[in-house]
């Protein structure tokens, strides 16, 4: 592998490190976002935060499988 694909491959790494630590932390804040709230929240919010929630664990794990699968190539 050359210098500049060695680069990109770290390059790449890093930036979805980044995007996959910020999607955990976003999924942990709707969390506590409810924990906090407790029965304060309608049926409606706690549903938009649950779905939020998911969709960020989602993208982390989508984050974490690229790099993943870039180092396996």
């Amino acid at each position: 592998m050359s210098f500049k694909e060695t680069a990109k491959k770290a390059i790449d790494d890093v930036d979805d490190a980044v995007h996959e630590i910020g999607h955990r932390g976003a999924a942990e804040a709707e969390r506590a976002k409810r924990e906090a709230a407790g029965d304060n929240m309608t049926l409606g919010e706690k549903t938009q935060s649950v779905v939020n929630e998911g969709s960020n664990r989602v993208a982390a794990e989508v984050d974490r499988v690229k790099r993943d699968v870039r180092d396996k190539t």
